[in-house]
């Protein structure tokens, strides 16, 4: 295949978990969650206390800490095949190494990506609204700032974007299309993609 290994990001909520799972079980890859890895580390280093189910944000981990994991990542997807790395960031981390298929996952409805924390986490929906929302901001915030050589390396000048569709092979909108429909499009896409 053209694709060697796959990336798939999204902000919480639009359900890039799920596809990354139901991927790698269904092509019999190796699945990476970059959210599951750092929620580890925070626990092993009592950044983070393991009895709250909420997600948390990249702001409790130092600039170097967050560029290590970051780089490594790039790294496995160079060197590595059959791969789906699940990451916020992935995509970008993605940008400009051959034969990776960089899926975007949105929700366009973000009631619906409300209402998937609050199943997920058995939080109120109040409580998932502030959650998602307020780390996103700090995410992006931090990210922006970290990462302004490697966007201009990597992308190009335009304004920071790392969920621009410009960046990704193929977009999905969970509102619209349900889990079994998403990794249908995302298997399709690899088969057309045979070289």
């Amino acid at each position: 295949m053209k694709y060697r290994n796959v990336t798939i990001a999204g902000l919480p909520g639009a359900g890039s978990s799920t596809l990354g799972m139901n991927l790698a079980a269904a092509m019999g890859w190796e699945y990476f969650s970059g959210g599951d890895f750092m929620r580890q580390y925070a626990i092993k280093h009592g950044l983070f206390d393991k009895k709250n189910q909420m997600h948390h944000p990249a702001t409790v981990y130092s600039d170097d800490y967050d560029r290590q994991i970051d780089y490594s990542m790039r790294e496995r997807l160079q060197r590595k095949a059959n791969l789906v790395v699940d990451s916020w960031l992935s995509g970008f981390l993605a940008q400009g190494v051959d034969g990776v298929l960089k899926v975007l996952m949105v929700c366009s409805n973000d009631a619906v990506r409300v209402d998937r924390i609050v199943n997920r986490d058995n939080v109120s929906v109040d409580k998932a609204k502030n959650h998602i929302f307020e780390r996103e901001q700090l995410n992006l915030t931090k990210w922006t700032r970290m990462y302004q050589k490697e966007w201009h390396d990597w992308v190009g000048q335009q304004e920071i974007d790392f969920y621009s569709p410009r960046l990704y092979d193929l977009m999905i909108d969970t509102f619209s299309h349900d889990r079994d429909e998403t990794l249908k499009l995302v298997l399709d896409q690899l088969r057309r993609q045979r070289v």
